[in-house]
């Protein structure tokens, strides 16, 4: 049997990246989503509904980012590189992010004192917009297109990102 031209192994590595941050995106898009609306539910009773739909799938829907991370260092260690040091502030806001919503959801639950509860409630909520805005700013600058130096190293600018449309300055 014969494969295509095209299909090496290069094009295999890139749609299984692809898929896995994909992956990614849809299922925690939904966790995200949960956590930008739990400070606009009005009870502590439906809020606690919300966290309980999520609660099966929140922790397993990350394993697909840190399975694509890998991959991706895996199969394409220069990009990989190139990619987190250019958005080397980026990511590391993000895995706060992340990290601060896994404990948000595990320490609201731990004591019954209303002041407790919405501590946490705000760093669920708080946790899920930065990583939802660290998510976006890193994807449209990827999509709008980077300036490469020599060297493969990756010239942004993060906070002008977020304020003007021209992401790199070269």
């Amino acid at each position: 049997m014969s494969y295509p031209e095209w299909l090496d192994l290069n094009a295999v590595w890139f749609v299984l990246v692809g898929v896995l941050f994909t992956g990614y995106a849809l299922l925690d898009g939904f966790d995200l989503g949960v956590g930008a609306l739990h400070l606009f539910t009005r009870t502590d009773e439906h809020r606690r509904l919300m966290l309980n739909a999520i609660g099966p799938v929140w922790d397993g829907n990350e394993v697909w980012l840190v399975t694509g991370g890998g991959a991706l260092f895996a199969a394409f260690p220069v990009v990989y590189a190139t990619v987190f040091s250019g958005f080397y502030l980026a990511f590391v806001l993000l895995l706060v992010a992340l990290i601060f919503r896994a404990v948000a959801i595990e320490f609201r639950s731990k004591q019954p004192m209303r002041w407790w509860r919405q501590m946490w409630d705000v760093g669920f909520a708080g946790g899920s917009l930065l990583s939802s805005f660290l998510i976006g700013v890193t994807m449209g600058n990827i999509a709008w297109g980077c300036r490469l130096t020599g060297g493969a190293s990756l010239r942004a600018a993060f906070w002008v990102c977020c304020i003007r449309t021209p992401c790199c300055w070269g």
